[in-house]
């Protein structure tokens, strides 16, 4: 099913309409006083307020403006970035109240962030791009632990795991497997890369892509035929196309490289 950016942008607009309101109830609230220091009160947070909604809005002005003629305008993705941090946490309350599912929001802001990456330029060597997948795609009856050491794997064609490696290696990029945030956070700073291709549900990568920036990541949602957590699968295609992107664009696919053990994962 298509997600649509449109739900999480949307919900950022009422987050600040609300903002808006709250605002200019205090404001009325504290200007009737006859209190000098209630008058001084409403005059300082007026000023404090309406400087930081007016740069919300703008950085929502100019996401919008970079999401719809896709054309990356450094300065406005920035400002647009800083308004999604502080609006973030509201805009998921909202939209819960409003009978969304956080799921579905945090999707549409990974679809939306997707979008904000590649309207980037990109050309980076494959040893400077991360594949960061989650632990839940390996074969839950699978006796090999892999999170430490990605190449304990045994490449059985059982999980998805064996179809990363594939790809890791046809392209020459980095593969880490990670049992959630801590780890993934570990990954990012033991490799130091330059962009992360990650897979993760909804809920994994939105935590991800917002402790990880400015570092550019594309984030693909994992299927999960089997429930939550258990034998999930990804679409290989999508994952493909990311890391290609990253190379920038279709370059074509190194021979296949090996890594040596002292390039693996390690504490």
């Amino acid at each position: 099913m298509r997600i649509k950016k449109r739900l999480f942008f949307s919900m950022l607009l009422l987050s600040l309409a609300f903002i808006i309101l709250l605002f200019l109830s205090g404001w009325y609230l504290l200007a009737n006083r006859t209190n000098m220091l209630y008058r001084i009160l409403a005059v300082t947070g007026a000023v404090t307020l309406t400087f930081i909604i007016l740069l919300t809005g703008i950085g929502l002005g100019g996401l919008a403006l970079i999401l719809w003629r896709e054309r990356n305008l450094p300065f406005l993705r920035r400002l647009g970035l800083m308004a999604v941090n502080l609006l973030f946490p509201l805009a998921m309350g909202l939209g819960s109240r409003l009978g969304f599912s956080r799921e579905a929001i945090k999707a549409s802001f990974i679809e939306i962030n997707n979008q904000l990456v590649k309207l980037q330029e990109f050309v980076l060597q494959p040893r400077e791009i991360l594949l960061l997948a989650p632990h839940c795609l390996q074969w839950t009856g699978c006796p090999h632990k892999i999170t430490v050491d990605v190449y304990n794997c045994r490449r059985c064609g059982r999980c998805p795991i064996d179809a990363l490696h594939a790809l890791a290696s046809k392209y020459g990029v980095r593969l880490a497997v990670a049992t959630g945030g801590t780890l993934a956070r570990h990954f990012v700073k033991h490799y130091r890369p330059k962009a992360v291709v990650a897979i993760a549900c909804e809920r994994d990568l939105t935590s991800g892509i917002q402790d990880t920036r400015p570092l550019p990541v594309l984030g693909i949602l994992n299927l999960r035929p089997y429930g939550p957590c258990l034998n999930t699968q990804v679409n290989l295609k999508q994952v493909e196309e990311a890391i290609k992107y990253f190379l920038g664009e279709q370059k074509e696919a190194l021979p296949a490289a090996s890594v040596s053990p002292l390039e693996r994962p390690g504490w």
